[in-house]
């Protein structure tokens, strides 16, 4: 598959998703707050979370006074997430998160939730990469994903009932060696927890490379 088929399959899977999405995020809601504390940010910081979605996790980060600028492809998920938007801290785009229009070194903390297993290897390397650059050096990336818990019943369990309504890329996704692809995008893990009975796992990383200011050419 191509990264223009990636681009058609996925705009219209969230498409689908967009007016019911909130409803399916019930299982994972708790999940938000619990993201904010990890992440353990200071006061002041400037938050991009990736991937955004209907805005669940940028609201969670504005609710504790954090500036927050969620970024997504899906323009139906956007609408979702001006729609329901009542905080002046937060502001959504839609935006190619392979291609983010941010400068270098712009943000103290990047987010990417529930996002990274909706794509494909070549993507996902993107976008990690993507979130480095723009994520000042030693500043703080979050990834937060599903997991499979250490029990063989319960491994079978979540991962058959998230499969039933993931997109196609989830069984590459949770097979997948993922900690050499953050290393190698230059994340250093510093801590990791899982919740839900581990099938969700929260990573805290830093930005392990020191970034100089890299001006886009424009065609």
């Amino acid at each position: 598959m191509t990264d223009e088929d990636y681009y058609s399959y996925i705009r219209k899977f969230f498409s689908r998703w967009a007016p019911v999405y909130d409803i399916v995020d019930v299982f994972i809601s708790g999940v938000r707050d619990k993201v904010v504390e990890f992440t353990d940010a200071r006061v002041g910081s400037k938050i991009l979370d990736v991937c955004t979605g209907t805005g669940k996790q940028a609201f969670a980060y504005a609710k504790k006074g954090y500036d927050v600028i969620g970024i997504d492809l899906s323009e139906d998920m956007q609408k979702v997430a001006n729609k329901k938007n009542r905080y002046k801290n937060v502001k959504f785009q839609v935006a190619d998160a392979t291609d983010m229009p941010f400068e270098d070194n712009h943000f103290e903390v990047s987010c990417v939730s529930f996002a990274l297993h909706d794509m494909p290897q070549t993507i996902r390397e993107k976008v990690l990469k993507e979130m480095v650059r723009v994520t000042k050096p030693k500043g703080i990336v979050i990834i937060v994903d599903y997991d499979l818990p250490e029990s063989k019943i319960g491994r079978y369990l979540v991962y058959r009932f998230v499969r039933s309504y993931e997109s196609k890329y989830y069984p590459e996704f949770i097979n997948s060696e993922f900690g050499a692809l953050l290393e190698k995008s230059g994340i250093e893990i510093k801590e990791g927890v899982t919740v839900i009975v581990g099938a969700v796992r929260n990573l805290r990383g830093i930005n392990q490379k020191n970034n100089k200011t890299l001006h886009k050419m424009v065609a």
